[in-house]
């Protein structure tokens, strides 16, 4: 489906696809925006307002399948600069917060800072509803891993909030929306690059499969875009995990950069945290902090008992670990036990260890806002505050949360959280929600430089959670400031090229258009003749090939295995072997067709999930070949970790960026020094000078 008020006709061209002819059609434009989150919107959107006569589309699998239209937590958290009170907060300072996480480039750290202000400021002008005083300041809140009050929200539901505002801005300029098709292949051309551009190929279209049109110029729904800018907004590798809180609708892309030569780095970052099950969502902030009673139970629902006791020595460590999930969320092994002066601190992540080890041992674990936990609770069933230490029971009493069971306690801090629930058919007050240990983000990415252009491929733009911008630690709510920093800077970049083409005779490659209806010449494809070889996959229809089920089957099996041992918990042995069988899987892919055109796209979804898997498992081997021990949102085991001692955590690798990429059928890896954050002339006059140069004013 083409969403557009403007006709938009494409050129038919005849290819070859392993030897035999085919027939696609050939949309052209300047900017093809692959992805329709909150950051692909809004470069889609930017780039249209910054370049007057440029055409731009968004090409997305569907409008409302990715994570920004359907994630969130208790109050979803966006980070960006302080905006209010009286406490001091400058550009070098949230840098330094950035940059401190560690494995990240200072050079990003400080174009995500800088362009904190810009990006929030138009998501506001845009109607998305952040909260303000009576004088305008916008009230923040302390998020993990920050030092200020940066944090602020919309409730469960701020980037969906996001998303409609973008999508309504895109829609009033008649930006053209590809929705239903798969983007499964990069076309790029080995000329030489521009001079500030990377070294490399150039990226100049993208295939995509769109079963909907089959048969209508041939029978597999192959697309073909033509385009001199190509902006990569796919989100995170969302299927490549079983347990994962990333939308059941939203599949995996990563796999066709990786296959296109595409550097990626610190891949072996991510996130992973308490999460229900049922329904996709995470379990932070409040969920935590009006202290739920944990408990399991075998698959049949009996056997019911509270198994944190087997972690912790008392009832007040217990209470004070799960009160603080709420704001150390994310799993993190320096928060196992910790030595402390006196002995032994026990930290909330035992709360993520002690709900791994019961799933695994295939019981069903769940939280319960209906009771309190059974040793801490009075006569009458109420919570027994006098057992709280005072960060937690400050907390509570500051926030009205002095109530007598979690659900009462819910309900006064924060009943958005409980309506969350309820419009997904749950009842907090009737029912417990059923939880597991689940993958949330990926902090690395693919190797982006400061205006978020590939690190070795031309005129391809990576932004939001697909670009590896964040290393170790980032604060929380960073990702969001990031999918509107990074498609801002994009956005400004590709406007900047356009005009400096239009204001020179060096225009060679840009290919301008004022109507969509006429569609240009193909000055991006002027020599392709001939599909890459490896769409052969998606052309393979047989009447005795995969059904549906099967292909599903076969992707379960695969996200299984990467959980198993490419997750929180990494066992070097076992992701040797996860590499195997990958590589093995990968290998008997040819012999694999499909019954139709829909589900060539989901065999096309497989290879892309494997090729990302191997990826990850290659790059997270390489970084415990190196020595790299315990960090992040990970543990690193060799055999069962010992969790009555302190984990040892990696220092040795603070500093360096791990990056990745295909070359001749194998993925390398390298480790580098990361890029300092930069010493910059903020001396007005030669600001504005060289501004004025740079922009022909």
């Amino acid at each position: 489906m083409i969403i557009s008020k403007s006709p938009i006709i494409p050129k038919s061209r005849e290819f070859l696809l392993n030897g035999e002819k085919l027939t696609a059609p050939v949309y052209s434009f300047d900017t093809i925006v692959v992805g329709s989150g909150a950051a692909g919107l809004n470069c889609a959107d930017l780039v249209a307002a910054l370049s007057d006569d440029a055409t731009v589309a968004i090409v997305t699998e569907g409008l409302n399948m990715g994570t920004s239209r359907n994630t969130g937590s208790d109050k979803q958290t966006y980070y960006k600069l302080t905006l209010s009170g009286d406490t001091p907060d400058s550009v070098g300072d949230m840098a330094k917060s950035l940059f401190d996480g560690g494995s990240t480039d200072g050079d990003l750290a400080l174009c995500e800072a800088a362009g904190s202000t810009r990006a929030f400021m138009r998501l506001v002008m845009l109607g998305v509803p952040f909260p303000y005083n009576d004088y305008g300041e916008f009230a923040g809140y302390q998020t993990d891993h920050d030092t200020r009050t940066r944090a602020t929200s919309c409730g469960p539901l701020t980037s969906k909030y996001m998303t409609e505002a973008l999508e309504k801005s895109v829609r009033q300029k008649d930006i053209p929306i590809f929705d239903g098709y798969r983007v499964t292949k990069l076309l790029t051309h080995g000329d030489t690059p521009r001079d500030d551009a990377p070294c490399g190929d150039i990226a100049c279209g993208v295939v995509a499969v769109a079963p909907e049109t089959a048969g209508a110029f041939n029978e597999y729904g192959l697309v073909v875009f033509s385009a001199d800018n190509i902006v990569w907004a796919t989100g995170g590798p969302s299927a490549i995990y079983a347990a994962t809180v990333y939308p059941e609708s939203q599949t995996c892309a990563h796999g066709v950069l990786l296959s296109a030569g595409a550097m990626a780095q610190n891949l072996t970052e991510s996130q992973y945290g308490l999460a229900s099950v049922k329904f996709r969502w995470n379990l932070s902030g409040t969920y935590q902090q009006v202290l739920p009673r944990y408990y399991s139970t075998a698959p049949d629902g009996s056997d019911e008992r509270e198994f944190l006791s087997d972690y912790f020595p008392d009832i007040k460590k217990r209470l004070t670990a799960v009160f603080k999930k709420g704001y150390q969320w994310p799993f993190d092994p320096a928060k196992l036990c910790i030595q402390l002066e006196n002995g032994i601190g026990y930290g909330s992540s035992l709360v993520d260890i002690a709900v791994y080890n019961e799933r695994r041992s295939g019981r069903r674990v769940y939280m319960d806002f209906r009771r309190n936990m059974s040793d801490a609770e009075t006569s009458d069933g109420s919570l027994d505050f006098a057992l709280l230490e005072d960060e937690a029971y400050t907390y509570l009493k500051n926030s009205g949360g002095l109530s007598g069971l979690p659900i009462e306690r819910l309900a006064a801090m924060n009943s958005p959280a409980i309506e969350l629930y309820r419009s997904h058919g749950i009842d907090l007050y009737t029912e417990p929600l059923e939880i597991d240990m689940c993958a949330q983000h990926n902090n690395g990415g693919f190797s982006v430089g400061t205006d978020y252009e590939s690190a070795n491929i031309a005129n391809l733009y990576i932004v939001g959670e697909a670009a590896g911008v964040f290393g170790i630690h980032r604060p929380g709510g960073s990702a969001l400031n990031s999918t509107q920093v990074g498609s801002l800077r994009a956005a400004e970049h590709i406007a900047y090229k356009s005009k400096c083409a239009c204001n020179s005779d060096s225009g060679a490659g840009l290919n301008i258009q004022s109507e969509l209806n006429a569609q240009p010449e193909l000055t991006a494809l002027p020599e392709l003749t001939a599909l890459p070889d490896d769409l052969g996959d998606l052309s393979k229809i047989s009447d005795d090939g995969l059904d549906r089920d099967a292909i599903l089957v076969l992707r379960q099996t695969y996200a299984e295995r990467m959980t198993a041992c490419g997750a929180f918990m990494r066992d070097r042995d076992k992701i040797a072997d996860a590499i195997d069988l990958t590589k093995e899987e990968l290998a008997r892919f040819d012999s694999y067709a499909a019954r139709d055109a829909y589900l060539c796209a989901e065999l096309a979804i497989n290879r892309d999930i494997l090729v990302t898997q191997l990826a990850y498992l290659t790059a997270i081997a390489a970084y415990i070949d190196d020595g790299g021990k315990s960090r992040g949102s990970y543990l690193v085991t060799r055999g069962e970790p010992d969790l009555d001692a302190p984990t040892p955590i990696d220092r040795e690798h603070f500093d360096k960026v791990g990056e990745i990429r295909l070359s001749d059928g194998e993925f390398v890896t390298a480790f580098r020094p990361v890029h300092p954050i930069p010493e910059r002339e903020n001396w007005f006059e030669r600001v504005y000078n060289a501004y004025r140069e740079k922009h022909g004013q």
